[in-house]
């Protein structure tokens, strides 16, 4: 173990090590720590266009918000922490209590409410307006000392190197009206599985490089939608409801694909699980499961 990972940061230097530090796609995808207090953080991110999951409706992708609560949950964690561990999530629980509102930048308080030796347990509110208004509400686990890598200390703060985000235009593509999607390349392969291409801009560890837990929470419920909307045969995509991503492997610097199952079809709600892999389908990365509320056709009574 370095030097650098054995000293204890105090905690006003902890405060700046994440705010320059933190993962590739936080630094890129704006996210702010805006203030601190130990086991506490404040965080938003600004509104853009690249982050639209709909552009008819101009909603934020689903996965931009589950990104945000992943990114600021750790935050929590390292300001409970000294700044020498490495922290990686194990799940993560997410609750979507309404549609972020097009326009507006996003806002987090997320708190460490325990730490073992091993394991920090965290909440965490999305909100635009008002914390009492929630867009979603998230739980976590997080690894204390999952690896040996310490970005808080054994990394450089010059990130200007980091590709941007930006969404390449595909009008005949299945995801011509979904930004976010577009912007991490998800691709639809024969069979139904999906395909999300490896990327310096998906980075969460650049130590060892690893992907975002977010990228990859983002990418099983892109997964989930295409594939439930496909096989209901529904022209509407479904709204998320919940969704709990178990984080199994490291998502290493390497394409990842995903597949999805219908666990339960009501009239109503459906229940999925969805699974994401690299090299071998039978050691998966990351599972989910999740449910999603089936929007009204057209002509039916719960118009």
């Amino acid at each position: 173990m370095s030097r650098s990972q054995d000293t204890t940061l105090p905690f006003d230097a902890l405060v700046e090590a994440i705010k320059g530090r933190r993962s590739d796609y936080g630094y890129i995808s704006g996210l702010r720590l805006d203030r601190a207090a130990p086991g506490e953080a404040w965080s938003s991110l600004p509104y853009r266009p690249v982050f639209v999951g709909d552009t008819e409706t101009g909603v934020l992708h689903g996965g931009v918000v589950t990104a945000m609560l992943d990114e600021s949950c750790g935050m929590a964690v390292q300001l409970a922490l000294d700044g020498t561990r490495a922290i990686a999530t194990l799940d993560l629980r997410i609750d979507y209590q309404k549609p972020a509102t097009p326009g507006l930048d996003i806002r987090a308080h997320s708190i460490c409410y325990r730490t073992t030796r091993s394991i920090a347990f965290v909440r965490s509110t999305a909100y635009q307006e008002s914390e009492d208004d929630p867009v979603a509400t998230a739980t976590a686990c997080f690894m204390i000392g999952a690896n040996r890598t310490n970005m808080l200390a054994d990394r450089a703060t010059d990130q200007h190197s980091i590709p941007t985000l930006d969404a390449p235009e595909d009008p005949a593509g299945p995801f011509a009206n979904s930004p976010f999607a577009r912007c991490l390349g998800i691709r639809i392969q024969d069979g139904g599985t999906l395909m999300m291409p490896f990327s310096p801009k998906i980075i969460g560890n650049p130590i060892l490089p690893a992907i975002h837990g977010g990228m990859t929470g983002a990418f099983l419920e892109t997964t989930a939608i295409v594939g439930v909307t496909r096989e209901l045969g529904i022209s509407a995509p479904p709204k998320p409801i919940g969704l709990t991503i178990n984080y199994l492997r490291s998502g290493r610097a390497l394409d990842s694909f995903a597949n999805v199952s219908i666990v339960k079809q009501g009239r109503r709600i459906v229940a999925f699980e969805a699974r994401a892999w690299q090299g071998d389908p039978d050691k998966p990365i990351a599972s989910a499961f999740g449910h999603f509320m089936l929007r009204p056709t057209p002509g039916s009574i719960e118009e």
